[in-house]
């Protein structure tokens, strides 16, 4: 009996820089990651906190880490950096203010989102002493890129993406090529306005967002 169910996949965010997955609640999802209703999906993917403080390097641009602006990895941290210089290891794809929920989209193929706190440090962008809060999508400047489609990772499922039964009715997205930590057993291979456009051969929904939210999955 092929196996129909809906799923929600999402992206982490978690505060200085732990790189690890969650579930987060949407429309059809209770808050523990259940699968019900088509509830919105995104990439388990990786984020973290930033704070715009005295150490940031001044000159590099009018706004902190604004587009095409770059930033540093850290265990603990990010800072804004030169791009040519050795220390710069992303850059910004696009920036936004506000929460991550109430504001626009990441870019598809985004790796991480870095969260940046509302400051008020010496300096900043425009003299009132304060850094407004806002996130930006990150691309690393090197591979790997787990936003890529089937990488693993990233803040949004898209197609070409994998997923595996984490257990109790949830999905996490893994690695393609099987590198990761779990093997896959679903290929999201089209994004659809609705259920019925997907294809026989689906035997996940996933959702998500946009203007074709619906994600058709078969097995592998």
């Amino acid at each position: 009996m092929r196996k129909r169910s809906s799923a929600g996949v999402c992206g982490l965010l978690v505060l200085v820089a732990l790189l690890v997955g969650c579930q987060s609640p949407s429309a059809g999802v209770a808050e523990d990651g259940r699968l019900g209703e088509p509830a919105t999906g995104t990439g388990a993917g990786t984020s973290a906190a930033v704070s715009p403080s005295a150490t940031r390097p001044s000159g590099y641009g009018a706004v902190f880490l604004a587009v095409d602006e770059c930033s540093s990895f850290g265990t603990t941290s990010f800072t804004e950096v030169p791009c040519a210089g050795e220390r710069a290891a992303a850059r910004v794809a696009a920036r936004h203010d506000g929460a991550v929920r109430d504001g626009p989209r990441c870019p598809r193929t985004t790796d991480f989102v870095l969260h940046i706190s509302e400051q008020r440090p010496a300096s900043d962008e425009d003299g009132d002493g304060a850094v407004p809060r806002g996130y930006a999508c990150m691309r690393n400047l090197q591979p790997p890129h787990p936003g890529d489609p089937g990488g693993g990772g990233g803040p949004r499922t898209i197609v070409g993406d994998c997923v595996y039964s984490s257990g109790d009715g949830q999905v996490r997205e893994t690695a393609c090529d099987g590198q990761g930590e779990r093997k896959p057993e679903y290929r999201v291979t089209r994004a659809v306005a609705g259920r019925a456009d997907c294809p026989g051969s689906t035997a996940l929904y996933v959702r998500l967002g946009g203007d074709r939210p619906v994600g058709c999955a078969r097995p592998l």
